[in-house]
């Protein structure tokens, strides 16, 4: 009888064999999909190191800070985003429901509305995003409505309720209380202007990169993307899951427009035009299968700084905009057809 000592290192010898007898580009295939934020940051060097020998201007601590704060928003929805995506769903509404937070956090604070502390209002606004997000995941779960369905009609309709609601009208700087632009404050680190807002983005990726894989709702969010009857049969209850994670995608995306604020100093209900889509774009370019259960969300950070290196660089060069458009759509295709091509190493 071989003992168990013998058969684990018989075990190891035949991986080893079988590893070496892998081509380099599949055992690059297989380092990828253990890895998938490898691809984004490996696009996110070779832009900047282009975008910096085309236009000089581009490689400054100043410009460089620029880029931070441009990220702020689009990468604090991208994590809910993230979330959302990783159950192999999908929120075409979250800059419809950032916008229309962002109205209501700055016009229940004004003295013509509400007259609410600023504290109050950013509560008010949590409470608001996280509905808005069970909204949207109670008519998935328990309609049985397919993701994209939902949230294309979730945009028309926050999107309608921003314009009634503001009634076209841009709450600006002096109007706001002083609490709802704190996240607009910068410090200055030797011409790197960090903002509040960025450092809490930050935070948030560091606790959803420990919820997702040290707790056992993120395992739970994976094994719901990877296989959803697996996990059912696995014990766990996929529609509350999925509730969960919308629900807590929309207090994300509340966040994101207290950041919003900060930001440009304002709340409009003009603002965040194609945050939905610079979301996906963040996700999917950050490596996150669109068909659920594989991503991390550090390679979603990549991935809005990606959008945001590729923006500011055009810009600086001084090359039309719509490039930005057609770069980033190259690289949403060439992003999905190598996630493709990753998923096979499965086999």
């Amino acid at each position: 009888m071989v003992s168990e000592t013998t058969a684990t290192s018989a075990g190891y010898d035949a991986a080893e064999e079988f590893l070496g007898r892998q081509s380099g580009l599949q055992r690059l295939q297989t380092i990828l999909h253990g890895y998938p934020w490898l691809s984004p940051a490996s696009v996110l060097v070779v832009a900047t190191l282009i975008f910096a020998f085309v236009a000089p201007n581009f490689a400054t601590l100043g410009n460089f800070g620029t880029i931070t704060q441009q990220t702020a928003v689009i990468g604090t929805l991208a994590i809910g985003q993230t979330l959302i995506i990783l159950t192999a769903g999908i929120d075409l509404s979250c800059g419809a429901i950032m916008v229309f937070t962002s109205m209501v956090i700055a016009k229940t604070a004004m003295e013509s509305d509400l007259n609410l502390p600023g504290g109050l209002a950013l509560l008010l606004g949590l409470v608001v995003g996280g509905l808005a997000g069970f909204a949207n995941g109670l008519l998935i779960t328990r309609l049985n409505l397919p993701p994209f369905i939902v949230t294309l009609g979730t945009l028309g309709i926050f999107t309608s309720l921003t314009l009634l609601y503001a009634t076209g009208r841009t709450v600006r700087n002096r109007e706001l209380a002083p609490e709802l632009k704190w996240l607009g404050k910068g410090l200055d680190l030797g011409g790197f202007t960090i903002t509040t807002g960025v450092l809490v983005m930050l935070g948030l990726y560091a606790v959803f990169a420990y919820v997702l894989r040290y707790t056992a709702w993120g395992s739970h969010v994976y094994a719901v993307g990877d296989d959803p009857d697996a996990a059912r049969l696995a014990g766990i209850q996929v529609n509350k899951v999925l509730l969960s994670v919308y629900t807590v995608a929309g207090f994300i995306f509340a966040i994101a427009a207290w950041v919003l604020i900060g930001r440009v100093n304002a709340a409009s209900p003009n603002s965040g035009i194609d945050a939905n889509l610079d979301s996906i774009t963040a996700v999917v370019i950050g490596g996150t299968s669109l068909f659920g259960g594989r991503g991390r969300v550090v390679g979603t950070l990549i991935g809005a700084l990606i959008v945001s290196v590729v923006e500011s660089g055009l810009s600086i060069a001084g090359l039309d905009q719509a490039y930005k458009r057609l770069a980033i759509g190259m690289l949403i295709i060439i992003a999905v057809a190598a996630d493709q091509w990753i998923r096979r190493a499965r086999a």
